[in-house]
């Protein structure tokens, strides 16, 4: 039987879906976070900011398990998983939902192929024609009805990100990661990403972390954001508080990124999940 991991401490807040409790990581002698503290709200967004080098990636891997903590904690839903084995860890990890940069789908899977993988593999149980129905819906929901049988490569950019989002949902996760969605992508298909992930928070009621370097995709999206630096966090909170407050250190590195003062907001738009508006806006700004 797996062991049991220990109850948290009582100081963590109920509303923290993720606390990140004083975290070092080290490869060797090459310590790469040091002393990492966060607070992740349940169904807020997120953002994790930092030039290259930063230690983001090391932070995500860490979060979902894929690496242990040196010293410090990472509770999720009251749990330590840094001190669980792979049996526990394995239950803990169908919380989360990965969007990985550039969508990372299987090219020689068809769409409907690449979004059925992960029932596939862990819903072992449900019928050919449930495993359909929850595939189609789902694309349904995203803007890309009717690609079930199309090829990746026959797939628009926007396109291929709500492929990866479905695929990612397909397990009903409490959490979804998202790993630099915006990257290499034009400002309007961005900003189409960006509402994507805050339509998909309100419908689904997940929590989004998003490692991202795209300042202007941060300040529309973020509930909060932190500002990591050489494996440290340096500033977080609202993008308001990171732009204008008083840490010099985030001031200097959002002026750095050009990002004018009107950007510097999140958006809240309490629109509703609407497909449709998502599928003109991707058709426009890419074409079909």
């Amino acid at each position: 039987m797996p062991s049991q991991p220990p109850k948290p401490p009582p100081t963590i807040p109920p509303e923290d879906h993720i606390f990140v409790d004083n975290v070092k990581k080290s490869f060797g002698k090459n310590q790469v976070l040091h002393g990492i503290t966060m607070h992740l709200r349940r169904k807020e967004t997120a953002v994790i900011i930092g030039g290259s080098g930063a230690g983001k990636t090391t932070l995500l891997r860490l979060l979902i398990g894929l690496e242990k903590p040196t010293s410090g904690h990472i509770w999720i839903d009251g749990e330590d998983i840094g001190v669980m084995n792979e049996y526990e860890l394995n239950r803990v990890r169908q919380k989360f939902g990965m969007v990985y940069q550039y969508a990372a789908l299987l090219d020689s899977l068809t769409v409907f192929e690449n979004v059925a993988f992960p029932l596939r593999e862990h819903r072992k149980h449900m019928s050919k024609k449930e495993v359909r129905d929850k595939v189609v819906n789902m694309l349904e929901l995203l803007g890309v009805k009717g690609k079930e049988n199309h090829m990746p490569s026959e797939l628009s950019g926007g396109q291929r990100k709500r492929v990866g989002l479905a695929r990612g949902l397909m397990l009903d996760p409490q959490i979804l990661i998202y790993d630099e969605p915006t990257s290499g992508l034009d400002p309007p298909t961005s900003r189409m990403v960006d509402d994507l992930i805050e339509e998909t928070r309100d419908r689904f009621g997940v929590t989004s972390v998003v490692i991202s370097h795209d300042m202007a995709s941060t300040f529309r999206i973020a509930h909060q954001a932190f500002l990591v630096i050489q494996g440290r966090v340096v500033a977080h909170g609202p993008p308001d508080e990171l732009a204008f407050g008083d840490n010099e250190v985030a001031r200097e590195f959002i002026a750095a990124s050009g990002i004018g003062p009107d950007r510097i907001s999140r958006v809240d738009t309490h629109r509703g999940f609407n497909a449709k508006a998502l599928e003109e806006a991707s058709a426009g700004a890419l074409g079909k």
